[in-house]
């Protein structure tokens, strides 16, 4: 499946014209009720600079209402362009095949694939994990779905789904070049775009860049603009491959001791926009990088003015 390649969402035309693009991150929880994440998706609609959003599916195998029907009513409510994210940990192949055609039938066209978290490290734990699938095998079923009309069995699908097919990359991954073989397989089955995990750390996703640069695969390098210093520092301390700058927290820990919240809300705003731009314009210089995923879940009034600044300043 490798190569074959049609842009079917306005994220892959975007990247196909050259353009370097900006998703955002929406996370619906465990409700009926998502307009709280309609708003958020509204507000980066707004920006006019967000291409596509990715809706979340179960983040941390925590259970949280279905990201294909989340992804279809923000898609419809605010015409801003969704990322289904589809994850295996709690479907085997049939789920996911229906889900892939429901996907296609609701107007959806791009799908983050991914392996997910095991059932055990969510809010039930009691779950049994699947794991019919990997991620990369999951990529790699869709490319079929697509572009041969057939299921995983060989089964024909009539009216086979328009969906372009992303994948999960880990630029601080430690050795790298294990997540680089990761990277080349998920290739080998089809991906058509990476997005990552976050990075704070502009020669992290560098180094990552160039050893990437081979694969000839769009890669949206991702951030995440902490509200305050607390967020930064769980990152720094509990999440995996992802390495914050000693300065970076010294600095955010500084401004959350403004004692007036008002100010101390301005000043951290200040700081996200200038460090995130001055990053945006570093990894802008790579040509594999061809966008930005901003992961600011609950802070997307802060992707607007982070994208002004970079192209004012490119």
């Amino acid at each position: 499946m490798k190569g074959k390649f049609t842009p079917f969402s306005e994220l892959m035309k975007k990247i196909a014209a050259g353009e370097f693009v900006y998703t955002g991150e929406l996370e619906p929880h465990k409700t009926t009720d998502i307009s709280e994440t309609i708003e958020w998706a509204r507000t980066l609609k707004a920006t006019g600079k967000v291409t596509a959003a990715n809706v979340t599916d179960n983040p941390s195998s925590t259970a949280c209402i279905s990201s294909l029907v989340a992804a279809y009513i923000i898609q419809r409510e605010t015409g801003l362009e969704t990322i289904y994210q589809l994850r295996t940990a709690d479907r085997n192949r049939l789920a996911l095949v229906s889900d892939v055609l429901g996907a296609g039938a609701l107007g959806l066209k791009n799908i983050l694939a991914l392996t997910g978290d095991h059932t055990m490290l969510g809010d039930n734990p009691q779950s049994k994990p699947v794991f019919d699938l990997d991620g990369t095998q999951l990529i790699a079923m869709i490319k079929q779905m697509v572009y041969e009309g057939k299921d995983p069995a060989g089964n024909e699908i009539a009216n086979p789904p328009k969906i372009n097919v992303g994948a999960a990359a880990q630029p601080g991954a430690d050795p790298l070049e294990m997540e680089i073989l990761k990277m080349e397989r998920k290739v080998e089955a089809g991906a058509e775009f990476f997005q990552t995990q976050v990075v704070f750390d502009v020669e992290v996703a560098l180094k990552f860049l160039d050893e990437a640069s081979h694969l000839n695969v769009p890669i949206l390098i991702g951030i995440f603009p902490p509200k305050n210093y607390g967020q930064a520092e769980y990152f720094s301390k509990y999440v995996p491959g992802v390495t914050v700058p000693d300065q970076f927290l010294a600095d955010l820990k500084k401004l959350s001791e403004i004692s007036d919240k008002a100010e101390r809300k301005r000043k951290i705003n200040e700081y996200n926009v200038e460090y995130f731009s001055n990053f945006i314009r570093e990894i802008k210089k790579k040509p594999v990088c061809k966008g930005c995923h901003i992961m600011a879940v609950g802070y997307p009034e802060v992707i607007g003015p982070i994208v002004e600044r970079v192209e004012k300043g490119a």
